[in-house]
């Protein structure tokens, strides 16, 4: 690991600020992730802005109805929620599948959005990475792609996003409150947070790089059958190779997204009033425009099977 400053900030737009005046600088939450990719000099920070004394750990009913989540609330706390438990159960479902219960005690839910893919060719340093090295091409195309995305991907990058929560978070119609160097702030639908890679597949997401994640809000609970199905290859400390987050209302009605098949959660709500009635037909649309390698072509059967699995449950 490289040698890096470090500072606690008070206020959130103090520590936007600080990363802002800093062009090698970092903010650190939990540190689950980005502390490892320090240590593979993935990530070399000179500068990190620690953020966990903001006051930003709490879960407070909102105005409209819905829930408001600090960004430093750990996946431990968020999953046992009383009301996130009975009213966003899938949200529950999801991030308890992910990590180990102690990865889930520190992890936040904003370092939980901001998380990196785990394509094998991103963590290995001798191999070719247009996430890790914009340029140098993306050696997983004509490697092995098992793990990797079937659809949403480009000729410069076939990685994943790996997060279990973010799933979730996009069936809810999840909303991501930022605050910026200058003290302004804004809100960002969870459809609109995660980029495509296009030929830019270094850039994750769309903040600004001293933007900092405040609050992550919910809107009003969905009434139904709430669901998530993670097929992994083995049963517990796996990312998914497909999962299935939804909600499954009393007349029927179905909203999904999947993970483990794109570079970010994938939700195609056009489709999605077609699932009840002709739920293949449905799938077939979702995967419109799929790229798969002959490696991973099954994720688009296996997303297909996980989407029956759970309805099939629901409706027993």
């Amino acid at each position: 690991m490289r040698a890096f400053s470090y500072e606690r900030a008070k206020t959130p737009e103090q520590a936007a600020a600080a990363v802002a005046e800093n062009q090698g600088a970092k903010f650190l939450a939990g540190g689950t992730n980005l502390l490892d990719l320090m240590k593979l000099e993935i990530e070399t920070p000179t500068h990190l802005v620690d953020v966990q004394d903001l006051g930003l750990d709490r879960i407070e009913d909102a105005e409209d109805g819905g829930i408001r989540i600090g960004a430093f609330v750990s996946n431990t706390a968020l999953a046992s929620d009383k009301k996130i438990r009975s009213d966003y159960g899938v949200l529950t479902r999801a991030i308890v599948a992910g990590a180990s219960g102690q990865l889930r005690n520190k992890a936040t839910t904003a370092g939980n959005l901001m998380q990196r893919t785990r394509c094998p060719y991103f963590y290995d340093t001798n191999m070719a990475c247009n996430k890790r090295k914009p340029g140098s091409g993306c050696a997983a195309i004509a490697g092995f792609s098992r793990q990797l995305g079937v659809i949403g991907t480009s000729d410069a990058c076939i990685a994943t996003y790996p997060g279990d929560m973010a799933v979730a978070l996009r069936v809810l119609d999840a909303t991501v409150q930022t605050v910026k160097a200058d003290g302004s702030r804004r809100s960002i639908p969870i459809a609109d947070f995660h980029r495509l890679p296009g030929d830019r597949p270094d850039l994750d997401n769309v903040l600004e790089r001293s933007e900092l994640i405040t609050h992550v809000t919910l809107p009003r609970p969905i009434k139904g059958t709430h669901f998530y199905h993670k097929i992994r290859d083995r049963a517990s400390y796996a990312f998914a190779l497909v999962s299935a987050a939804g909600v499954i209302a009393p007349d029927g009605a179905v909203r999904v997204a999947f993970g483990g098949v794109a570079p970010k959660p994938w939700r195609v709500e056009a489709a999605e009033a077609a699932i009840a009635k002709d739920r293949k037909a449905a799938t077939a649309q979702i995967f419109s425009g799929a790229r798969p390698t002959e490696e991973n072509e099954f994720k688009i059967s296996l997303a297909d099977r996980a989407l029956a699995a759970v309805i099939a449950e629901a409706r027993s």
